[in-house]
């Protein structure tokens, strides 16, 4: 699965790790979220993406949507599973919050060989989802659910979170404040405002804590009923 990868630049494993993430929202994929994700200018993503074309690593479909070749797709899982990797180890031995984690994890994910990678797999105890709920590759799958966005909630029931997208997870912000606010996969919340002529939705986490999201943030974060488990 890593062999790949020593054929294409730290940019291009950037950009295919890019489609991926965004790709697990469910949202078609294409030149400007990309830009946005990435903090980077709309020709310089134009251009990238169509010398990754040229290169075998994306198609460009309908409506200028991208999706990753079996080429492109192998590179961005690997890149994927070392960055998710990275990210428990950050979190769970060295103690880092979500932010920094995330970015240390970005910084190291280029530099890390197909040894240590799967020693480190090993030494976490071969976990199926990075710290934010993000299933890594090659890993046992989680339990299965009927995840759906946080902004899709209805007033009045409770939800359970899922995971903290990487869209969300670019957003150092959104992180800082779901991470204040303990938001994290697992948590209970219960909706108690849907507020669409404001753009909000409110939820309460239990012991007076409320916690109010703009919806397009709240997109960004999946949740599941409770008892939804597969």
């Amino acid at each position: 699965m890593n062999a790949s990868t020593r054929e294409t630049t730290a940019s291009v494993q950037d950009y295919l790790a890019a489609i991926y993430d965004l790709a697990g929202s469910g949202k078609p994929v294409i030149g400007a979220r990309l830009a946005k994700h990435m903090a980077i200018s709309a020709p310089a993503v134009t251009e990238a993406i169509h010398r990754m074309a040229r290169g075998g690593y994306v198609k460009i479909g309908r409506g200028k949507q991208l999706s990753l070749s079996t080429k492109g797709r192998q590179i961005a899982e690997v890149m994927a599973r070392r960055h998710r990797l990275l990210e428990r180890w950050l979190t769970d031995t060295l103690g880092l919050n979500w932010t920094d984690a995330h970015e240390e994890a970005h910084r190291l994910e280029h530099a890390l060989s197909p040894r240590v990678e799967d020693r480190l797999a090993e030494l976490l105890g071969m976990p199926s989802t990075c710290p934010h709920g993000n299933p890594i590759p090659g890993m046992a799958k989680p339990p299965r659910v009927e995840p759906f966005p946080l902004a899709q909630a209805k007033e009045g029931t409770t939800v359970v979170v899922e995971r903290i997208t990487e869209e969300a997870e670019a957003d150092k912000k959104l992180l800082e404040h779901l991470w204040k606010n303990e938001v994290r996969p697992g948590r209970r919340l219960r909706i108690t405002e849907v507020a669409p002529w404001a753009g909000t939705i409110t939820a309460s986490g239990g012991d007076d804590q409320t916690i109010a999201l703009g919806l397009p943030a709240a997109a960004k974060i999946w949740v599941y009923l409770p008892g939804a488990t597969g």
